[in-house]
């Protein structure tokens, strides 16, 4: 992160795409490293060491899906896709590939501005926060850290966000508006899909059987349910 601001990797192979978005962020006090092609994001994510990537999933050489794959063997950087793709499906695509967030083209500066915001409160650290115990699973919020019997997990920002939610509110119900709001921000609450994925892919990573989940539980038509320690 810069003095102003955070050092963001814009990934767009439209040089125009890239100006606007450059122009843009720059006059909110941010540093803006820009890549034409999938081989020039992944080069300068890993040399630049971004706070943050916007994406689009077109580029002329990989897929913006197979570099959010690529990105997210060594990373979690919050990942931000741009897509003239609107359909459900590439959306859960990108979000199951481990990108946090979609917005889809044409948008507006300010609507991609409140989703920077977003991603970056997901990083962010408290040092004064308490380490919880669920049988095998620990989560560290003060560090940020996940362990499942003893092994770090490999968490996205998101998914990170989420499970620090359930866990404080562990016994509770908490709604879908509910979850999306405070995880995503107040124009979320119809977005379920993101949701539904990061449960999904949340449940895979802390789960013994993700299809017979322990911890994470459905509340049919309403939402999710951490499970509380018994007594």
């Amino acid at each position: 992160m810069t003095e102003n601001g955070l050092r963001i990797l814009v990934v767009d192979d439209e040089r125009a795409i890239r100006r606007f978005l450059k122009a843009s962020l720059q006059a909110h006090g941010h540093l803006v490293i820009e890549a034409s092609n999938g081989t020039e994001a992944l080069a300068a994510a890993a040399e630049q060491h971004p706070d943050l990537i916007v994406l689009d999933l077109g580029l002329p050489d990989l897929d913006g899906i197979e570099i959010t794959r690529r990105l997210r063997d060594w990373t979690h950087i919050p990942i931000i896709i741009l897509s003239v793709r609107d359909q459900e499906s590439e959306k859960i695509a990108a979000l199951d590939a481990g990108a946090d967030d979609y917005l889809t083209k044409p948008f507006g500066i300010g609507e991609l501005m409140a989703r920077l915001r977003v991603a970056m409160r997901h990083i962010t650290t408290t040092h004064d926060e308490p380490v919880y115990q669920f049988e095998a699973l620990q989560i560290d919020l003060a560090h940020r850290r996940v362990t499942l019997n003893g092994q770090e997990v490999a968490l996205t920002p998101t998914e990170y966000d989420l499970l620090r939610l359930l866990a404080k509110n562990a016994g509770r119900v908490l709604t879908h508006h509910y979850l999306l709001r405070e995880v995503w921000g107040s124009g979320y609450q119809t977005e379920t899909h993101l949701l539904r994925v990061n449960v999904s892919n949340l449940r895979h990573k802390i789960e013994v059987d993700p299809d017979q989940p322990r911890l994470v539980l459905t509340e049919p038509g309403v939402g999710y349910r951490f499970r509380a320690n018994e007594q």
